[in-house]
């Protein structure tokens, strides 16, 4: 059974091979685990994946100890999509000269530090080159890895180490930038924002992007209760709340920015 004929139920998508094992070092209730799992579950591809420095990657690869059961590679902070892209373009030439006949599927995944503002130039030339490759931004809202520090993915009047809110400073004054807008204006074939509390949006989305040759991104709300001071099981009741007050709107590509930039539209307040 392929991926787009087996059917999208929690039965059948509990049967699907495991390749982001438990036993990382990730914080209990952390938002990132769950969305790497709901993104490999989704298909069955062989996957290569790339991941950025961050929480992720030194909670998930310690020295020998990996929760990784596909192949994975970790480069720098600033350059996971060039990592991927050189992967893929790797993989492109091996099938051309017949090598290797296997479709194989590429996936680079960073946090909003690594993706927003430390790797946006390599994510920018990865997208606008065309390289076959989805990037998956798992977004908490700041520099949870080094000591909450806020980056460009930080809400307006969010409490930082870097934007302490209180009598002098009310949190961070600058406006969080719009990436998967950014990403979209790239012309890239899909772009989308999807919420790990709606399940079903998302392996949509993954499977989607899979199918599509080129460039993909998807944006994905990861809560962390370390930096948003919140419980160690409140996880998907924030990511769904995030949906429910339109602070992260579930839409693609396919859904005019018009519509994202006015608020969000009637399909992200169904889903």
């Amino acid at each position: 059974m392929t991926t787009a004929t087996r059917p999208m139920t929690l039965k059948e998508l509990s049967r699907s091979e495991e390749r982001f094992t438990h036993g990382h070092r990730m914080c209990s209730g952390c938002g990132a685990p769950i969305v790497v799992k709901q993104v490999l579950m989704a298909t069955d591809y062989p996957i290569v994946a790339a991941n950025a420095t961050g929480c992720l990657e030194v909670s998930s690869c310690i020295s020998e100890y990996t929760a990784w059961k596909i192949p994975w590679m970790h480069s720098a902070f600033e350059n996971a999509a060039a990592t991927m892209s050189g992967i893929e373009t790797m993989y492109r030439a091996w099938k051309k000269k017949g090598l290797i006949d296997k479709e194989v599927k590429f996936i680079a995944f960073g946090g909003d530090g690594g993706t927003y503002d430390i790797g946006f130039q390599s994510l920018s030339g990865a997208m606008e080159r065309g390289h076959d490759m989805l990037y998956v931004c798992y977004d908490n809202g700041a520099y949870m890895n080094t000591g909450i520090q806020r980056s460009s993915a930080t809400p307006y009047g969010a409490d930082t180490t870097t934007c302490p809110a209180g009598d002098v400073i009310p949190g961070k004054p600058q406006k969080r930038k719009d990436l998967t807008k950014i990403m979209a204006a790239h012309n890239i074939p899909y772009a989308a924002q999807a919420s790990p509390a709606h399940w079903q949006d998302m392996i949509k989305k993954v499977r989607k992007a899979l199918d599509i040759k080129g460039p993909k991104f998807l944006n994905v709300i990861s809560p962390c209760n370390r930096g948003w001071r919140s419980r160690t099981d409140d996880a998907i009741q924030l990511s769904r709340l995030a949906v429910d007050t339109c602070y992260w709107p579930l839409y693609d590509s396919n859904t005019s920015l018009l519509r994202r930039i006015r608020g969000c539209s009637r399909k992200s307040r169904k889903i």
